[in-house]
């Protein structure tokens, strides 16, 4: 495996937790009843952007190589 390929795969494991992560704020705190203003909300919702930001820009980035 060239160093390449480790690169790719690291991050898009890391953009997979991202996501799992801004997934789980948002349903903890709509689960807890927070409000729609509440910054664990506003928190999951930008690792949710990330994660898939991340994601896209690396299967562009996997289409051109």
């Amino acid at each position: 495996m060239t160093g390449r390929q480790v690169h790719r795969n690291a991050t898009v494991v890391f953009s997979l937790l991202m996501l799992a992560i801004g997934l789980a704020l948002i349903v903890e705190t709509v689960s807890g009843h927070g409000s729609a203003l509440s910054a664990r909300l506003l928190i999951g919702v930008l690792f949710l952007a990330a994660g898939l930001g991340r994601l896209y820009v690396e299967m562009r980035r996997g289409r051109g190589a």
